[in-house]
């Protein structure tokens, strides 16, 4: 296995990050996390409520009862009732009623977005609010999950019993169900969160020079792209520029085209595309970057992480349009996303070490993404935050700082920003 290992040029993956994380993951696991089992019982009733008032809002629009969680039936009252423009079909020759197809009718009919709010709702029901109870450990009233390194393609944790990288954070609702997720009797918690990691890695990755420009000055990256996109000055920027700029951003990040960068910003697929070719003329080093990757990718079939962790694409040379787009998304994101993924291990890892070495009585306890979750005693939080700062933000030398945002708080949903 170390053979093969070293052959494809992972050898530093296997012994520096993925077998020393498996101890440090393993000391998690047995940590668990503490939740409030009487708050997610009320919130299970709240969200109980919702859905019957947004079932009820559902009925009224359509015009008629019917089961919302049958494809079948909510097919026939889109298409034949309402009828709203088909798309793609299912495997079994039915119109499909998925989150993108109903995103796209969304503009249509204001049925959709009520569809895909209420199974927003149903989801944090069913898989958060009703089972997180029932997985607390009798024993130490805390739920152990499992994380798994094999799982996600890029390299990232997943976890599962319960699957904690799903909890959406963006909506209230999200929200509500990470209020659940508390501090130990005499603690806190402490949250601390890469900021903006993937484009920073673009710029790294890329060399282009305006990118590293705006990190190194330590500007706001989506009001700085939209100074180039818009032609504006700083104070020309409003929260609409933004909000397009942000949008483009991460499009470029994850290999969106044109038509899916239309859908995002509900414009034209034409302008989409202008934007993003004015984005490519603004920030040549990306345009660079991401022909270069394409074409390692379609010449040895995989990716590398900077650290050489392999993402295969054999799909890259795919005679299918489709396939062959997808391939292309996943070999430009995955260096990123991979890259970040080991970056926080390996601060997963120093930190576990220092904690140990040094007698904290803090204990890791989560991690999602690119944010790192430890329940400490309160009288440790100030110290404690500068080591998480500093594990985190010195683990890597990249051309532009790791920004590392910390937050404290009693619970997952209701953190401050920690001020050193």
């Amino acid at each position: 296995m170390n053979q093969q290992v070293a052959a494809i040029g992972c050898a530093d993956v296997l012994h520096r990050i993925e077998m020393p994380l498996s101890e440090v993951l393993a000391r998690m696991e047995l940590a668990g996390v503490a939740v409030d089992v009487d708050y997610l019982h009320q919130l299970s009733d709240v969200l109980e409520g919702l859905l019957r008032t947004k079932e009820g809002e559902i009925y009224t629009l359509a015009g008629e009862p019917f089961n919302i969680s049958s494809p079948k039936q909510l097919g026939q009252i889109l298409f034949d009732k309402l009828k709203l423009p088909a798309g793609k079909k299912t495997r079994t020759g039915a119109y499909s009623t998925d989150a993108e197809v109903l995103e796209q009718l969304a503009v249509e009919h204001p049925i959709c977005r009520s569809i895909l709010e209420y199974r927003e709702l149903s989801k944090l029901k069913s898989t958060y609010a009703d089972v997180l109870p029932r997985l607390v450990h009798p024993s130490t009233g805390r739920i152990h999950t499992s994380f798994n390194q094999t799982v996600a393609a890029t390299g990232r944790l997943s976890s599962s019993e319960p699957n904690l990288q799903n909890i959406p954070i963006r909506s209230e609702a999200g929200r509500q169900i990470r209020r659940a997720f508390v501090a130990a009797p005499g603690n806190r918690l402490l949250a601390a969160d890469y900021s903006q990691i993937e484009l920073r890695l673009l710029a790294h990755v890329s060399g282009d020079e305006r990118l590293l420009q705006a990190f190194a000055e330590d500007r706001d990256i989506h009001a700085a792209t939209a100074m180039l996109l818009f032609g504006v000055p700083a104070d020309g920027v409003t929260p609409e520029l933004r909000r397009k700029a942000k949008t483009v951003n991460f499009a470029v990040l994850y290999g969106m085209s044109d038509y899916g960068l239309s859908q995002e910003l509900g414009m034209p697929v034409q302008e989409a595309r202008a934007f993003i070719e004015n984005y490519f003329r603004q920030l040549p080093g990306v345009r660079r970057y991401i022909d270069q990757t394409l074409s390692f990718a379609r010449e040895h079939g995989f990716v590398t992480t900077l650290y050489g962790r392999r993402r295969y694409v054999p799909e890259i040379n795919h005679a299918n349009r489709n396939v062959r787009q997808a391939a292309e998304r996943a070999a430009i994101n995955s260096p990123l996303q991979g890259t970040a993924a080991d970056i926080i291990k390996l601060a997963m890892i120093e930190l576990d070490r220092r904690l140990r070495r040094e007698g904290w009585k803090a204990s890791m306890v989560l991690q999602v993404h690119d944010e790192l979750v430890l329940d400490a005693p309160s009288e440790e939080i100030p110290v404690l935050a500068n080591l998480l700062r500093e594990c985190m933000s010195g683990v890597a030398s990249l051309r532009v700082p790791l920004r590392v945002e910390v937050e404290v708080g009693d619970n997952w949903a209701e953190m401050e920003k920690f001020v050193l």
